[in-house]
């Protein structure tokens, strides 16, 4: 693509590389300078304009974002998603439901390193979005891009983001009382809240007794897609109450703890084949915390192991920690 200052007469058929104010009206950039721009410009007093102009094998920038877009997303319907109109430039990708954005990072970094006026970004991997959520934007800088280079990022990127849809439908939230004080009410509030968010449907209040016994009894007799527990003292170990009514019930724990603020004492495992989540208290409240992260991905079919627990710790610092006195301070 060239790009500099012509004289007006050599200016039809380029591109505005910069608006232009007249006095009716505004050239805008990008637009391509047609024979009855120059009679408006002349009268202006204006001899030159900038302009970009299409090489052999560049590739306009509309229909440059469209490409690269189409092969990020090469079959939206089948990717839950939906690719907006392209305008200067641009094209933005959409969700078509509820779900969690999976995005292959490493096709997205690899496309984005190899020509600079080529550039897709995207919301963090995993990310929850509502149906009309924005996933990502596909924009190309500059006027044009090389055909060569556009291919290529084509191939780098392909088939990198899709929308993993919610696969449960129904949970049950099982919470625990150490006195005979907990009525369940806030804890359930919260927890549809929060399932809600992707049109899972909550089973009536249940709240027993802190004891293995009683959990594990109410653990075995949910029908849910997901179990979630929430119990009235915290766990703080992997062979506390609530896993060991897991373990009991039949199930498996398949981790404890996560390196996420709020959210530590989280435990999670399955059933038969269903996902059993131990929330951490914090989930009381409707602050992100890191079993959000975890509850979503479930949800949605996406599997989660110790390994997915421990990338968590970047970024898992999700609210100001105050600060504890130290002993020798001072």
């Amino acid at each position: 693509m060239k790009f500099g200052p012509v004289p007006l007469g050599e200016a039809v058929g380029a591109v505005l590389a910069h608006s232009i104010a007249l006095p009716d009206g505004r050239l805008r950039k990008g637009r391509v300078i047609e024979t009855s721009d120059l009679a408006p410009l002349e009268a202006a007093g204006i001899a030159e304009v900038t302009v970009a102009r299409l090489e052999d094998g560049d590739i306009a920038e509309d229909a440059a974002a469209e490409r690269l877009a189409a092969a990020l997303v090469p079959d939206p319907k089948r990717a839950g998603l939906r690719l907006g109109r392209a305008a200067t430039g641009r094209v933005n990708v959409y969700t078509e439901g509820p779900g969690v954005i999976e995005v292959l990072a490493e096709r997205i970094h690899a496309l984005n390193a190899l020509h600079p006026m080529i550039t897709v970004a995207t919301v963090p991997p995993w990310q929850r979005l509502g149906a009309g959520g924005m996933v990502a934007t596909v924009k190309i800088i500059s006027y044009a891009v090389p055909d060569a280079s556009l291919e290529a990022a084509c191939l780098a990127g392909q088939g990198a983001l899709r929308l993993r849809s919610p696969v449960c439908s129904t949970a049950d939230l099982i919470q625990t009382s150490v006195e005979d004080t907990e009525t369940g009410a806030k804890g359930q509030k919260v927890t549809q809240q929060r399932l809600d968010r992707l049109g899972v449907a909550l089973g009536p209040i249940c709240v027993v007794p802190h004891q293995i016994e009683a959990l594990s009894q109410a653990i075995a007799a949910s029908t849910a897609d997901i179990v979630l527990i929430l119990t009235g003292s915290a766990t703080s170990d992997a062979f506390d109450t609530a896993p060991e009514a897991l373990r009991q019930a039949g199930g498996r724990v398949v981790h404890f703890g996560m390196p996420v603020d709020p959210g530590n004492l989280l435990f999670f495992g399955n059933l038969n084949g269903r996902p059993v989540i131990g929330l951490p208290g914090c989930a009381r409240a409707p602050a992100l915390n890191g079993a959000d992260w975890v509850l979503e991905r479930l949800i949605c079919g996406v599997p989660v192991g110790p390994g997915d627990i421990a990338s968590m710790g970047v970024g898992g610092l999700l609210k100001e920690i105050p600060q504890r006195g130290r002993l020798r301070e001072g």
